[in-house]
């Protein structure tokens, strides 16, 4: 009901740039600039979880980018949906550029899951909501692509907010799991793991371990010579992370992620 009624009060009532207040647009062009820019880059958090996939991610989380996310996550701004899912998709392609497998797969992007608890505060459910934007516009682009949301929490987690990275990782190992029939789905394309905020990276590494028990991210196959190489198939991205990931950019690693919810 709370989001039903954060539909139509956006319709209704005045609206202001999510980014810098500008009064009369949900989101003005210098702002949208912000999102989308710099172009998705390969970010990697320090210390970085055992298990932790690629990652490329649309922006810093820094300034405007942070009001955005923070309007559409915690303010209902429901609308900026549309511009945050158009810099995740960015962020998508980059992803499953770096992770090509034999034969044209479509993407199909699996939202890290938020809790009940919190998606019943805000009303919504930002990440999915932002994935699902960012799968329109892969199509709309020519890219087979839809969101298939086969994780859930498995237990109850603690608020993240105020752990150390440390903690974190461990508040989050083993708390996800796969819904009954998600591995029918997730062996019918290339997966793309996908949040709003990356910060230390621990609810990535646990939803690729997650996912890698019912779909092990490599598939082998025969490359132009006749040997036999192991292929990347499963990718992640996200919409933004810390500033200082955002500017690291090491090439070493042979797995891919995209993600995105301050986690």
């Amino acid at each position: 009901m709370r989001g039903w009624w954060r539909e139509i009060a956006g319709l209704v009532l005045p609206v202001a740039c999510g980014g810098c207040g500008r009064p009369r647009t949900e989101l003005c062009p210098s702002c949208r600039a912000e999102l989308t820019d710099r172009g998705p880059r390969r970010v990697r958090p320090l210390p970085e979880p055992a298990g932790m996939p690629r990652v490329h991610a649309a922006a810093p989380y820094a300034d405007t980018v942070r009001s955005v996310l923070l309007a559409h996550k915690e303010r209902g701004a429901l609308s900026l949906a549309g511009p945050l899912g158009s810099a995740l998709a960015g962020a998508v392609e980059a992803a499953a550029g770096h992770c090509e497998g034999p034969g044209a797969l479509p993407l199909l992007l699996v939202p890290v899951p938020s809790s009940r608890r919190s998606v019943r505060a805000r009303g919504h459910d930002p990440t999915r909501r932002i994935a699902l934007a960012a799968a329109g516009r892969l199509r709309r682009q020519g890219r087979a692509a839809r969101v298939i949301p086969v994780l859930r929490q498995r237990r109850a987690v603690a608020d993240q907010s105020g752990l150390t990275a440390h903690g974190r990782f461990a508040n989050l190992a083993g708390a996800l799991e796969v819904v009954a029939g998600g591995r029918r789905l997730v062996e019918r394309g290339r997966v793309v793991l996908v949040d709003d905020l990356m910060t230390t990276g621990a609810s990535l590494a646990e939803a690729a371990r997650a996912l890698g028990a019912v779909h092990p991210p490599f598939i082998s196959g025969l490359d132009g010579d006749g040997m036999e190489r192991r292929f990347v198939q499963t990718a992640a991205a996200v919409v933004a992370c810390s500033p200082s990931s955002f500017d690291i950019n090491r090439n070493g690693l042979a797995t891919c992620i995209v993600a995105g919810d301050e986690r």
